[in-house]
């Protein structure tokens, strides 16, 4: 990617905190009973899905007996490494991108904000660890984020590239927007109404709107795309496909247990949004809109 020229979004956090291993496809905090502060469960590959009790978040909070420290927007009590640094100028083309697609629908885009942490921290959503992967957290609209994902995502998930991660930021950046246009508030409504099956269909079609969106950013800001980086960005939905991750933990494929879409599901989307630009054409709801 062509990201020498970008500004980089002042709209962040660096944290310190605990240690921790990865194993999860990026995505929402997510429960039967919706998003949010509810209960949260999240798939991973050695077991597919993990438990995490909600915690409020006040002030300085522990984990795994370590101090978290928060921090400001724009503050850092931690040293900026050059990834973060090329994540936060992904973050910026992101502002720019929707600030403008909100303005031509007579909107404001309010940003969200990145925070990085190393092993373990807390979120509005509840306790967040390296095995959560990256996420998106209604509650206080943040993204959480430890940059060891990339290492997963290039090495184990065969996803490298500086566009792969930038999908990534770009994916929660999506499901930032789907919070501003209410769509996550709806999904939390339905699923408290639906069966864990049809709870996790829905919650399916809300991870695939955000790769959509994530494709809309792309299109939007192409003098950033270099030859090779759609393809890999393609790679990386394969990558974290439900049926991929499910196929190398346990051998076969339960789609029942899909909460963000299959590979060919996941590429689908995120072409659909590269190849459009056009946010209109992220309706993965259809005629079962929540």
């Amino acid at each position: 990617m062509r990201l020498d020229d970008e500004s980089e979004s002042s709209n962040y956090e660096i944290r310190s905190g605990g240690g921790g291993g990865f194993g999860l496809p990026m995505g929402l905090p997510l429960g039967r009973g919706g998003l949010g502060c509810g209960s949260i469960i999240l798939i991973i590959i050695v077991s597919l899905v993990f438990g995490v009790n909600p915690l409020s978040l006040v002030g300085v909070a522990t984990d795994g007996g370590q101090q978290v420290q928060r921090s400001e927007p724009g503050s850092a009590p931690g040293e900026k490494t050059p990834v973060m640094s090329r994540s936060l100028k992904v973050l910026g083309s992101t502002e720019r991108v929707w600030g403008r697609l909100f303005e031509e629908q007579g909107g404001r885009y309010e940003p969200t904000t990145l925070v990085f942490y190393p092993g373990g921290t807390q979120s509005g959503c509840g306790a967040a660890s390296s095995s959560a992967g990256p996420f998106y957290c209604p509650a206080d609209k943040r993204i959480y984020l430890d940059t060891s994902f990339f290492d997963e995502l290039s090495g184990r998930f065969g996803a490298p590239g500086d566009f792969a991660q930038a999908y990534v930021i770009a994916h929660e950046v999506g499901h930032h927007i789907q919070d501003l246009e209410g769509t996550l508030g709806k999904v939390h409504a339905a699923q408290r109404r639906l069966s864990e099956d049809e709870a996790n269909a829905l919650q399916v079609k809300v991870e695939l709107q955000a790769d959509c969106y994530a494709g809309v950013w792309a299109a939007q800001d192409r003098n950033l795309l270099e030859p090779g980086d759609a393809e890999a960005g393609l790679r990386a939905a394969a990558a974290v496909g439900d049926d991929t991750l499910q196929k190398a933990s346990q051998g076969y494929v339960v789609p029942e247990g899909f909460t963000h879409g299959s590979a060919a599901e996941r590429q689908k989307w995120l072409q659909i949004g590269l190849s459009t630009g056009d946010p209109a054409r992220c309706d993965t709801f259809g005629s079962a809109a929540p």
